[in-house]
């Protein structure tokens, strides 16, 4: 019997390339975007649903690139539109931290919170017969390169937010992985991954996944 696995996150589950120029917009291939390298080690057992969307953040509509990267949204609709799933994988908070957002770490974990309660609650549990969930602090965000002007304050954040983001997953009891163990972003622009830490990522979530 397969397992269903869904992956909700940003432009770095997308599978963004590091961009040279702002609007630049790119996409790895299959054989090295993360999920895809994942579900490779998981195996045939396996089911893999992918939903990146570029810019999306744990719960805030982006005034630049509109109401639809509130990240509450986006669940409901892929929780409605997909499945049914056996693992939830959510990987967000990069986006957040935009100077323009001007959330602190507390608020980012609010906002993974707030996806949790979604997740976690009873309409959709049922809906899907119940599924498991992985909480992933996204990797570090460097203040340089292409995306530099938006980005100020982020990288002190940014340092701040695994361990915050691994309390609340110990607090809902829920599994945990620290992406900026085994990655780091690009210094190109600051926020994307390259191909091989996308590589090394899938194997990273496909070795916590198999122990879950």
């Amino acid at each position: 019997m397969t397992k269903t696995v869904l992956t909700f996150g940003d432009s770095n589950t997308y599978g963004m390339p590091p961009a040279h120029a702002p609007g630049e917009f790119q996409r790895f291939g299959a054989d090295t975007r993360w999920p895809t390298v994942m579900l490779s080690d998981l195996g045939p057992e396996w089911v893999l649903i992918e939903d990146g969307l570029p810019g999306r953040t744990t719960c805030r509509a982006d005034p630049v690139m509109g109401p639809h990267m509130d990240g509450q949204i986006g669940l409901r609709i892929a929780l409605e539109s997909q499945g049914p799933i056996d693992l939830l994988v959510i990987m967000l908070g990069t986006n957040d931290l935009k100077t323009h957002h001007g959330a602190s770490v507390d608020q980012v974990v609010a906002g993974l919170a707030g996806l949790l309660g979604i997740a976690r609650s009873e309409p959709y549990q049922l809906r899907h017969k119940g599924f498991d969930i992985l909480l992933v602090a996204p990797a570090l965000v460097l203040e340089q390169g292409t995306f530099r002007d938006g980005l100020l304050g982020a990288n002190t954040k940014a340092r701040d937010l695994p361990f915050a983001i691994a309390q609340l997953a110990d607090h809902w009891g829920l599994p945990f992985l620290d992406a900026g163990m085994h990655i780091k972003p690009s210094p190109v622009d600051g926020l994307h991954l390259d191909a091989q830490d996308h590589i090394t990522l899938g194997h990273a979530m496909a070795a916590k996944i198999a122990g879950l």
